[in-house]
Parts: C-alpha cells; structure tokens; sequence
C-alpha cells in the first residue's frame, strides 16, 4: 500500500473510501512481490497492480464486489494449478497470496499519518519523506485479520491489532524491520504466549530515498543521475570545479560545489549516509580520486564504483594500496564501473552502471535471462508460503 502513499495520501484526505488487494506471500515464480498493491476507490479508478497484468482483472473484480458489499477482509488465492489457470492463473508458474480490506478514511484516523510520511508530505507541506511501517495481521484469527499498525520512529504506535500486548509486542518487531529498511513478514506464535492462535504481519517499511552520490561534473554524470532519480535514488552530483558544477547541466540533481572527498565525510560526519548509499567516481582523476576513494571504501556504503580504464584501474589500485587500503577494502571496489553492455553514449554507459548497481543490490548475476538463470531473486525472504487448498 505505501507504493502508491501518493495518490492514496490525496484519496484519504478527500474522505473516499477504497479497497487495497495486497500481496501477501508468493511461491515459485510471481512477477510481484509481497508489498504490492492493486487499489479500487469509491469513484472506480484502479491504481497499482499485483501481477503485471495475469490475474489483475479477476482482482479487479473481487475489489469492485467488497466495496459494494461485505466489507470484511477476504484472502485470495491465484496460481498456476488452478482449473481456471488460463482465464486468471498466474502463467509464470507461480502462486500469490492476497489479502482484500476495505478502507474506510473516517474510520482509520492512522491512516492519513502513514501516507503522508511515506510520501513525503506533512499537512500538505513537501518533505523529503520520513520513515514509516505498517504491519498488517495477514494470516490468523479471522477476527484479526486485517488489523494494522503503524509505526513511525519517535512516534506513538498507532493502530491496534486488538491487544495491548500483540500491538507492544507487533510495534517492537515492526521497528525492527525498519530500521532496516526492509519489508517482509513477521511470525508470531502460539508458544511466545503473545497470542493464543499463530498469526503473520506482513510489515510494509517505507524509508526516505537511498543516496546516489556521483562525483565529476561530466555528461555521463548528467545522464546517471537521471536515471537515478528514475530508480528511486535522491541524486548529488559533486565536483569541485564550480564552472561545470551548476544546476543548469544536472537538471533534478542536487548540485553541491566541494572537493569530493571533503563532502562525502562531512556527509557522513552527519550520518546522512547509510547501508543503501551508492556512490559513483566519474572523475578518473588522481586528485579527486585517491582521496574520495580512500575514504568511500573505508564506509559502510552500498557500491562504490569508479570509472577508468583498466590500465588507469590497476594503477589507482596501486595508489589505493600506497595509500594504506586493505585487500578486503579494495575488493569493495566496482571498477571499471558498469556492466559489459557495448555501451557508447554517456546514456548508454549510465545504464550499464545503473545496471550494475541494481545487480549488486539484488545479487544478480548481469548475464542474460535465455542463459536460465533465476528470474526473481531473493523471493524466500520476503515472504514465500506453502499454500493448501
């Protein structure tokens, strides 16, 4: 549901009601993952989708009959076995799980505080977002089923699963999760004398836009930072040549005139960089280069990657060892940056390191999916289920 907080955020404030149809868990091959969401509002827009168009209409459907009627939440089953698996099966192969709820806006006061900091909007004021989760019960009790809570970091847990204890116990567990960064299910079980039947929350974490640094105000650094803000990333292009370094060439980028390395530890002296922040060097320039990279590879960043021939690789590696870098900090190193695409344009090369930098986020291999590697990664950890009927 916090993937489309925007557009919910604006439902909720007009007071219309809406029904969300959300994944709640996937075995074998799905296109979506636990998280996703399909919307149908009062007025019978649709936002959002749960499986890339195979079994979207039938959810469509079933959304469109709870808000003419039964109002209570309802579980939907889609797979690839099912004896109507060509008219609404999902034809990957896999199955999904979904959870149906009614959302009624003057009936669920968290609500409206929850999509405003996923969206990054405060009383109709933009912000640049704030974290929030929202744990909802998707398997359990029927009398649970549904029930959320949200929880914001030095806020209040609001919401309620129906119990002092589960929503203590619910609210720990969720932060734990977001604090994190992450999404996913949480178990709670009979013999943790929470609750007297097991249940599962599904945590839906939405954190403010991971960092992508790009140091050297060249064309490459333009077209990537775009195509950063394109994947979700908050873009900074640094460069302490204050001629190139302006806002007119990186359009949607903040600009930031610095010597790369001096900005990139204040940024962190600040604790404005985490595990999600990526950080690309584009200068191929012994000045700017030695001295960023000597401190990047030393942070717990999530890529470091610099651009360069080979030859000037192996004699910035050379430079990187002079400097006091270990085997293991060097091996950190993405270099030369990208992935082997025949780019030639500085778009070309940015979508081989865009490319580069979403495999090494996921664990993909960059080969290609005829070769039959696996399609969706890290499915397990966000919730695979064993389903019966």
């Amino acid at each position: 549901m916090l993937e489309l907080a925007d557009e919910l955020l604006e439902r909720v404030r007009r007071g219309i009601p809406f029904v969300t149809a959300t994944v709640t868990g996937v075995a074998g091959s799905a296109p979506r993952q636990p998280g996703a969401t399909l919307v149908v509002d009062a007025d019978g827009a649709v936002l959002g989708n749960v499986s890339g168009g195979c079994v979207d209409a039938a959810v469509h459907e079933a959304c469109q009959t709870m808000l003419a009627g039964d109002h209570e939440p309802q579980v939907l089953r889609f797979g690839y076995s099912d004896a109507d698996a060509i008219g609404v099966g999902l034809t990957c192969g896999g199955t999904i799980e979904l959870l149906l709820r009614h959302h009624d806006p003057a009936a669920e006061p968290e609500l409206e505080a929850a999509l405003a900091a996923a969206a990054g909007d405060q009383a109709g004021t933009p912000t640049s977002g704030r974290a929030v989760a929202v744990a909802t019960v998707v398997r359990g009790p029927s009398g649970r089923l549904g029930r959320t809570v949200v929880v914001r970091p030095g806020v209040p847990v609001a919401g309620s699963l129906g119990d002092a204890v589960l929503d203590r116990v619910a609210g720990a567990r969720t932060a734990d999760l977001l604090h994190a960064g992450q999404s996913g299910t949480v178990e709670l079980g009979v013999a943790d004398s929470y609750c007297r039947e097991p249940m599962t929350l599904l945590v839906e974490s939405s954190t403010p836009a991971p960092r992508l640094l790009v140091f050297g105000a060249i064309d490459h650094a333009a077209a990537l930072a775009r195509l950063g803000s394109f994947l979700g990333y908050r873009a900074t292009v640094c460069d302490a040549r204050a001629t190139f370094a302006t806002p007119e060439r990186f359009p949607g980028a903040e600009v930031v005139v610095d010597w790369p390395h001096r900005y990139l530890r204040a940024q962190a002296d600040a604790g404005l960089l985490d595990g999600r922040t990526v950080a690309c060097v584009l200068t191929h320039d012994p000045r700017f280069d030695l001295p960023l990279l000597t401190a990047a590879l030393r942070m717990p960043l999530a890529y470091v990657g610099a651009m360069g021939s080979r030859r000037t690789h192996e004699e910035r590696l050379a430079r990187l060892r002079d400097a006091g870098l270990t085997s293991a900090e060097l091996s950190r190193l993405h270099s030369p940056i990208g992935l082997d695409l025949g780019a030639r344009t500085p778009q070309e090369t940015a979508l081989s390191i865009a490319a580069e930098i979403v495999a090494h986020r996921h664990g993909g291999s960059g080969v290609s999916l005829s070769t039959g590697v696996p399609i969706h990664h890290g499915a397990p950890s966000t919730g695979a289920l064993a389903l019966s009927s």
